[in-house]
């Protein structure tokens, strides 16, 4: 017996956790300004970056002596370029409750060697971040993109610390608010919360973490790519718009398009609401629900983007390929695209509710999951 469809279906199915939906506003159309076939040192290249950097600092409030560049590669670039310049100066704790911040570990602890204590949690868990030691550097994830579990504050990071710490925030960045005078190093790209083009990564730098750059030399060379620093002095150009590398001006026009539309709703307390109201319909369907659950274990940690979710019916006999079929029938229909589990992650489903999805679209989106859910149960029967 066909289980009956819902009537509605999303204007936009795109759910993915990176690269996330675009703006609702957005258009190709509006990223004619762009100057394209011209070198990013011209001044017009010069003057589209400085605005990319001082609209960041604008919409997420950092601090006027923090400095901002964008960077190659993505979060993953910034992340390392972070890493290999400033750790090894002295014991680092890496922590880890997910994939990606299980990458971190590998370089730090396989690639770069470092003494280093590594704490690590299972999926849906999180580390006892009130173990950190303020002597130590920290490296850390602020927000799980493939386990749905964020550090629910900075309460744990101590005013007068010794250690620097590098926080990756790729999908909290814009989504929630991150506590600036408690972050040394903050990275994040421009394809997550605001929908931005893949390949440029932001790096955030605090007071003490240049003084740290410019006091301390890496026992291990740098590639170009990465050095921060020259004749031990910070390599001011990079946060003025000097990239190390070219840029994308195409993406650079994207990316301001998208910093235009978060003024728009209200800066990063309407990005923070809109994210919150999209997560808040998904938990309140879970809640009614017995046959799915969050992955993230305490409702505290549970993310406002990246929104991990596990089957939890016991007619279940193969989770990875049940949830996998799930994704199948909602991408076949249209409804939600992208949204099956990340490849090391519990099986299951991550749908991405950033600002830039509509709560609308997740709330027409959420009876067809239901409805992709009976229909394979009914399919293995």
């Amino acid at each position: 017996m066909a289980i009956e469809q819902p009537a509605a279906r999303p204007e936009n199915p795109r759910f993915s956790s990176g690269p996330c939906a675009k703006p609702p506003s957005f258009d190709l159309t509006k990223l004619a300004g762009a100057p394209l076939g011209r070198s990013h040192r011209a001044a017009v290249g010069k003057d589209k970056l400085k605005a990319a950097i001082e609209g960041t600092r604008e919409v997420l409030g950092i601090p006027a002596d923090y400095k901002i560049g964008i960077v190659p590669a993505s979060d993953t670039g910034a992340v390392e370029m972070a890493m290999w310049n400033l750790l090894g100066e002295r014991k680092v704790e890496m922590v880890a409750w997910e994939s990606f911040g299980a990458g971190w570990v590998t370089d730090v602890v396989k690639q770069l060697k470092i003494d280093a204590e590594v704490k690590t949690a299972d999926y849906g868990q999180i580390v006892d971040m009130t173990t950190i030691d303020p002597k130590n550097d920290v490296v850390f994830t602020w927000n799980g993109t493939t386990s749905g579990v964020r550090v629910p504050n900075g309460d744990w990071i101590s005013d007068d610390r010794e250690g620097l710490t590098i926080c990756d925030a790729t999908s909290a960045a814009f989504a929630q608010d991150l506590p600036w005078d408690k972050l040394d190093v903050t990275t994040f790209s421009w394809q997550k919360v605001l929908g931005g083009e893949a390949a440029h990564g932001m790096i955030v730098l605090s007071p003490r973490a240049v003084a740290r750059l410019e006091s301390y030399t890496p026992a291990w060379p740098l590639p170009k790519i990465f050095r921060l620093t020259k004749g031990g002095k910070l390599i001011d150009g990079i946060f003025t718009g000097a990239t190390i590398n070219t840029p994308s001006m195409l993406a650079v026009e994207d990316y301001l398009l998208a910093l235009d539309w978060a003024r728009s709703v209200g800066g990063l307390k309407g990005l923070i609401g809109r994210a919150d109201a999209n997560a808040n319909a998904v938990h309140a369907f879970v809640a009614e629900n017995a046959w799915i659950d969050n992955l993230a274990a305490d409702d505290a940690t549970r993310s406002n983007t990246s929104v991990c979710l596990k089957f939890a019916d016991a007619r279940i006999q193969d989770g990875a390929a049940f949830a996998k079929a799930v994704a199948k029938r909602l991408e076949a229909e249209n409804i939600a695209l992208d949204i099956g589990a990340y490849r090391d992650a519990p099986a299951g489903l991550r749908i991405w509710c950033g600002g830039t999805v509509e709560t609308a679209d997740i709330a027409a989106m959420l009876p067809w999951l239901q409805w992709a859910f009976e229909a394979e149960i009914a399919a293995q029967a």
